[in-house]
């Protein structure tokens, strides 16, 4: 079960930095999913520290449990949020939204186990 958490744990946060990166720097694939879902640009850098809180929530988790089950819980909010302003719009390509509320259920659904067994 470790080793299942820690390498959940660090996949997630590795795509959440990712996310960080690709908020704050305006990647174009972030500006084209904020304009398919009409928010403001002005959003991505709150977006990024959004992916930044979780992402090293997440790593503090290994540490302080608390936090790191926090920063899944509050993932899988941020995500199943996304898949919701993606229908609002009637988009229904959710393959990158679903695969990344998938990865961050399933991360904080062990992050749980691990810790309350």
């Amino acid at each position: 079960m470790f080793a299942l958490y820690v390498t959940l744990t660090c996949l997630t946060a590795l795509g959440a930095f990712g996310g960080v990166w690709m908020n704050f720097t305006q990647h174009p694939v972030t500006v084209a999913a904020a304009e398919q879902v009409r928010v403001p640009l002005s959003w991505t850098r709150p977006i990024g520290v959004v992916f930044l809180a979780g992402a090293l929530g997440l790593v503090a988790g290994f540490a302080l449990p608390a936090v790191g089950i926090a920063a899944a819980g509050g993932l899988v909010l941020h995500f199943g949020c996304a898949m919701i302003a993606h229908i609002r719009v009637r988009d229904f390509d959710l393959i990158n939204p679903g695969i990344a509320l998938t990865l961050v259920t399933v991360n904080f659904a062990v992050t749980l186990a691990y810790y309350l067994g």
